[in-house]
C-alpha cells in the first residue's frame, strides 16, 4: 500500500541549501540581499557530481533542472551518505518535486569495495556509500550508482549533515515532531509519545534518528516503515525548524539571521557550475512554494528475506514499468504527466506535521 512518504522535505537540497532560499523569500528586500551576499560566502562549493554533470547555462538560468542531494552522516573519521534524494524543478523554475531513493533499494553499483575486489555488484543502494573511509571515492561511487539505476545527469548537487542542522534547533528553541504511535528510542531510554509535541535539540536529534521500531502494521498500513519513518520525522524537523526561524524574526533582524546563515554553512556543501552563485541559485528558485512541493517514491517494494537481507525492490511488470518512465520524466520533465499516471507513488501531503497523525487516527477506526 502506498501511503504518506517520508522522503525529506527541502529534500535535502532543497532543505539545506534551499532553506537559505526559504529565509531569504521571506525577508525585505534589503535583508535579501545582505542574506545573499552571506550565503555566497558560508557554503561551500564541493566537486560532487565529476563526470554526472548536465550543462548548464547560467547566464540564463532555467530549467528542467535535476539536482542530487546527498545526505550525509559523520561517523568517526569517516563519512557515509545515508539519503538520496533527486530533486526536479521544472523548466519554468516554478514546481520542485523530490524522488527519494530507498536506502535499501536494490541496485548494481558500479564498485561495490574490497570485499568484492572493488567489482561490480548487486546489493543496497546504502552499501554504494560505504565501500571506503575516503569520503571522495565514496561519493564517487554513489553519483555513479545514482546515475547507472535512473540514467540522469545532474545540473546541481549538494551534500548535507542533516544530524549537523538539526543541532540549530537551540537557535529556535524547541521544534514540532508529530508521531503516529507511541514508541522508545533505540539509542536512549526516551519514550516518545503519539501526537505532536515540542522537541528541545537533544530529543529532537534522538526523535530524527529513528527507524527501527516502524515494522507495525500500522506502520505500513501508511507506508511508514523502516527508514521512511526516520525520513518522515526529519522532513517534519526541518520545517519546523525554519518555520520557527521565520515566527522568532531570523528573516528581519540582521543579527539574527547571520547565525541562521552561518549555522547553514558547515552543514551543506554545493556543487554549481562555474559561474552560477548561491545568489543566483537563490533567485532563480524564489518562486518555489516549500508547502507546494511534491514528493514521490520509486515504484518498488519490500521483499524479505533475500540474500540481501530485507530490502526494496523494483519488481518486474508495472514497478519496473513505472520505475522506467520515472527516469524518463525527470529527463524529459514530464513529471506532471507522470504523477497524474502514477498516483500511487504521489505523496503530496509530506509537508504538513499532522499529517502521518491524522492518517492514523483515520486507520484506527
Amino acid at each position: 500500500m502506498a501511503g504518506k512518504s517520508g522522503a525529506p522535505w527541502w529534500a535535502h537540497f532543497m532543505m539545506y541549501a534551499g532553506g537559505v532560499t526559504l529565509v531569504v523569500a521571506g525577508a525585505t528586500a534589503g535583508f535579501a540581499q545582505y542574506a545573499l551576499e552571506r550565503a555566497n560566502n558560508t557554503i561551500e562549493q564541493e566537486n560532487i557530481l565529476d563526470d554526472y554533470q548536465a550543462e548548464v547555462d547560467v547566464s540564463n538560468l532555467e530549467g528542467p533542472l535535476n539536482i542530487l542531494v546527498l545526505g550525509t552522516d559523520k561517523q568517526g573519521g569517516s563519512v557515509r551518505s545515508d539519503t538520496m534524494i533527486v530533486v526536479h524543478v521544472n523548466k519554468e523554475l516554478t514546481e520542485a518535486t523530490m524522488v527519494s531513493l530507498p536506502r535499501d533499494l536494490l541496485v548494481d553499483i558500479p564498485d561495490c569495495g574490497p570485499g568484492f575486489s572493488n567489482n561490480p555488484c548487486q546489493n543496497k543502494l546504502n552499501h554504494a556509500a560505504s565501500i571506503s573511509d575516503d569520503w571522495d571515492e565514496t561519493r564517487a561511487n554513489v553519483v555513479a550508482t545514482v546515475h547507472e539505476l535512473t540514467g540522469l545527469d545532474f545540473h546541481l548537487g549538494a551534500t548535507a549533515d542533516f544530524n549537523g542542522f538539526v543541532e540549530m534547533v537551540d537557535l529556535v528553541g524547541s521544534i514540532e515532531v508529530c508521531t503516529w504511535k507511541e514508541f522508545q528510542s533505540h539509542h536512549t531510554d526516551r519514550v516518545f509519545e503519539e501526537g505532536c509535541h515540542e522537541y528541545e535539540q537533544e530529543a529532537a536529534l534522538d526523535l530524527v534518528r529513528q527507524r527501527y521500531q516502524f515494522y507495525d502494521e500500522i506502520d505500513y498500513e501508511l507506508d511508514l516503515y523502516g527508514d521512511y519513518a526516520r525520513q518522515n520525522f526529519q522532513q517534519q524537523a526541518i520545517k519546523s525548524l525554519l518555520e520557527k526561524a521565520k515566527e522568532q524574526g531570523f528573516l528581519q533582524d540582521p543579527a539574527k539571521l547571520t547565525d541562521l546563515l552561518e549555522g547553514f554553512g558547515d552543514k551543506v556543501t554545493l556543487d554549481l557550475p562555474a559561474g552560477l552563485t548561491v545568489t543566483d541559485l537563490a533567485l532563480s528558485l524564489r518562486d518555489i512554494d516549500p508547502n507546494a512541493m511534491t514528493t514521490v517514491r520509486v515504484p518498488a517494494s519490500s521483499e524479505q528475506g533475500t540474500e540481501w537481507g530485507d530490502i526494496e525492490l523494483i519488481h518486474e511488470g508495472a514497478e519496473a514499468e513505472a520505475a522506467e518512465s520515472l527516469w524518463a520524466a525527470l529527463q524529459n520533465d514530464t513529471m506532471a504527466e507522470w504523477m497524474a499516471a502514477n498516483p500511487q507513488w504521489v505523496k503530496t501531503s509530506t509537508v504538513d506535521p499532522g499529517a502521518a497523525t491524522d492518517d492514523a487516527a483515520t486507520t484506527g477506526d
